[in-house]
């Protein structure tokens, strides 16, 4: 029934391509899929420090309700993230430190939450990778409905089961299955410019050319009057 099933997820990224992308700065991850795709703004990790990489376990909930996400801790594989989407509703937490317990010890790689998070203070303490839109002390509802392994979107970002979620301090980013291979020789090859970028600005050789360039293509004289 629509709203009301689990499926079964039929790909995943390779644990080579989730090494491979493994500490790549986010920033430039998003630089090479043109800039196009993000989790947005106000999901930020709610933990100290970790890198967050791995295939998506998709849940949909219904906001204030966390029936779905305990049944795909469940479900979860060593090495998936767990990525909800629950409307970005922040009336109830839907997380909180016995789910990262138990994440933990199902070798989960992470959790993205577009909800509310509690026991922030333990959480923030922690390198358990978890990405949310916010905190308060209200707990969950568990009556459902909600789905599992079905495509979800946070703020235009859509994660397909099994795609591969990157998140670093910076934010959250959903690299599809399709594209993973594309995507990592793009930021492998953009991750060396950028060390020609900073060995030029050490040397004072860096090439700003372009700025004047630019201002000259949109009609503005580059020259102080």
């Amino acid at each position: 029934m629509l709203g009301l099933q689990i499926l079964k997820r039929t790909r995943q990224v390779s644990d080579r391509h989730v090494q491979a992308f493994k500490g790549l700065p986010v920033a430039n991850v998003s630089d090479c899929m043109t800039r196009m795709t993000a989790g947005g703004a106000r999901l930020r990790p709610m933990h100290k420090s970790g890198y967050l990489a791995g295939p998506a376990l998709t849940v949909k909930c219904r906001p204030g309700d966390n029936l779905m996400i305990h049944k795909a801790l469940t479900m979860a594989q060593r090495g998936d993230v767990i990525v909800v989407d629950a409307g970005g509703d922040l009336t109830n937490a839907l997380f909180g430190e016995i789910m990262v317990a138990s994440s933990k010890g199902r070798g989960v790689a992470g959790v993205v939450l577009n909800g509310a998070v509690r026991d922030s203070e333990e959480i923030g303490e922690g390198d358990f990778p978890l990405y949310a839109a916010g905190v308060t002390h209200r707990g969950p509802y568990k009556d459902g409905p909600g789905e599992i392994n079905v495509p979800v979107a946070i703020d235009g970002m859509v994660i397909h089961p099994g795609d591969l979620v990157l998140g670093d301090a910076d934010g959250l980013l959903c690299v599809p299955f399709d594209s993973v291979e594309e995507v990592l020789a793009a930021t492998l090859k953009k991750m060396e410019a950028e060390k020609k970028t900073l060995a030029d600005i050490a040397a004072n050789k860096l090439d700003t050319a372009w700025i004047d360039a630019t201002l000259k293509r949109i009609g503005c004289n580059p020259d102080p009057q």
